[in-house]
């Protein structure tokens, strides 16, 4: 059985969370702020993290600063306010893997979960390693070291890089990356592709607004080159 640990501070979300998720035959367990949540969520081995960025205490931006900082990677799915754009690029750069904006259908939300679970648990074993420039990649220990140091990715960066390796060379659609990476279960839009290929290449890329490795192909979508 699949833990899941909800750290949210609106007790009406909160128990409907807790609600669906049980349902869906998960182990929930919850914190109802930051700190407490943080504790948790250092001390036992959860499956996925469901993390609101307003709460009590200690930010949802800090709890997943700190615990990608401990080196942690369970996946993180943050759940961000209606509209506020830099609360979700901000999230995605600390080390959150997905995020659902509120108010939120429980029918997205259990597809997002099932989502991050799937891709968490099926580490991509037709390339378990590979070099390209001064980065060498590990898929099966899910390392990165670019000049031999180590560097943070997201279990969903890593899908996506993965994705955009075996098809080196090829341009890919962002309607195929949405299909291959999230997975047809979830809605997301297109330009979702463009924000976490944004956070990818800060992270592997020398020159992040000139980039070497992944080559934007206007109106099309992506080529990975390396």
């Amino acid at each position: 059985m699949k833990k899941i640990l909800i750290i949210e501070d609106e007790e009406s979300i909160l128990l409907a969370l807790e609600d669906n998720l049980a349902l869906e035959g998960y182990e929930v367990s919850s914190a109802t702020d930051g700190e407490q949540g943080f504790s948790m969520a250092k001390e036992h081995g959860y499956d996925l993290i469901i993390l609101d960025i307003m709460l009590p205490k200690m930010s949802g931006f800090d709890i997943c600063r700190e615990l990608r900082q401990a080196g942690m990677t369970t996946p993180i799915l943050m759940l961000t306010a209606k509209s506020q754009e830099v609360d979700k690029v901000l999230g995605l750069e600390l080390g959150a893997d997905d995020y659902v904006t509120k108010p939120f259908s429980p029918r997205e939300l259990l597809a997002r979960v099932k989502a991050l679970l799937r891709r968490a648990k099926q580490p991509k074993k037709d390339i378990d390693r590979y070099r390209f420039g001064d980065i060498e990649v590990d898929f099966i220990k899910y390392e990165i070291r670019k000049k031999g140091k180590s560097i943070y990715l997201t279990a969903l960066e890593f899908a996506l890089l993965h994705f955009l390796i075996k098809h080196k060379e090829q341009v890919v659609s962002r309607d195929s990356i949405l299909d291959e990476v999230w997975g047809d279960e979830v809605y997301v839009l297109p330009r979702t592709v463009d924000k976490h290929i944004a956070e990818l290449r800060k992270k592997i890329e020398d020159k992040p607004s000139s980039p070497k490795y992944i080559i934007g192909v206007r109106g099309v979508g992506y080529k990975f080159k390396g």
